[in-house]
């Protein structure tokens, strides 16, 4: 799998993750091979599809050679291991399963989500360029932290610091507001 950077001789599994030095076996070159102990293992082996063996056995739809195990739930087509998509208790067909992505079906679907932090934040500092306008994007951004602060954030695991930074600089906004008001009727 690894090789030599130099010589592109092949290195052994003995010459990974030593935490030291090693000699390579072709050019003598020292070197240092630091890797997951995942890139060392075999890859396993997946569930192929079992072929069909008789011609009384019903075939995929979309792989002719190999053996249907169950239908599709949507059209009815008989799928084989390798194109049952198992969702929401159902078994869909790769089309079916496009389909129902297009046209919003499948609720649990998700291709994408809103990030609501990021937008909170992008207008509680994006304000500070015309001040006056946070007398209106304040009081949202306080909203919108409020209300989305349970909601997934994105697909990848993110903190809560866009929305408190965010929270917080609208409330800073909203209180030299309060202030500039207080001053205001104080002149007067």
């Amino acid at each position: 799998m690894l090789s030599c950077t130099n010589c592109n001789t092949p290195l052994g599994a003995e010459a990974v993750n030593t935490h030291s030095l090693v000699a390579c076996a072709g050019c003598q070159g020292l070197m240092r091979v630091d890797a997951y102990p995942a890139l060392m293992r075999p890859l396993p082996s997946g569930t192929p599809g079992a072929l069909v063996q008789m011609d009384r056995e019903a075939a995929c739809f979309y792989h002719p050679q190999k053996k249907a195990v169950l239908p599709c739930s949507a059209c009815g087509r008989f799928l084989c291991a390798l194109c049952d998509v198992a969702l929401d208790g159902q078994h869909l067909c790769p089309a079916c399963l496009e389909k129902a992505g297009r046209n919003k079906d499948i609720k649990n679907l998700e291709k994408h989500r809103t990030c609501y932090d990021t937008i909170a934040l992008t207008l509680a500092t994006i304000s500070f360029i015309f001040y006056w306008v946070t007398i209106l994007t304040a009081p949202i951004v306080i909203y919108l932290v409020l209300r989305h602060w349970h909601t997934p954030s994105s697909i990848i695991p993110r903190t809560k610091i866009r929305f408190v930074l965010a929270f917080i600089l609208a409330g800073l906004q909203i209180a030299a507001w309060i202030l500039f008001f207080t001053l205001m009727a104080h002149t007067d």
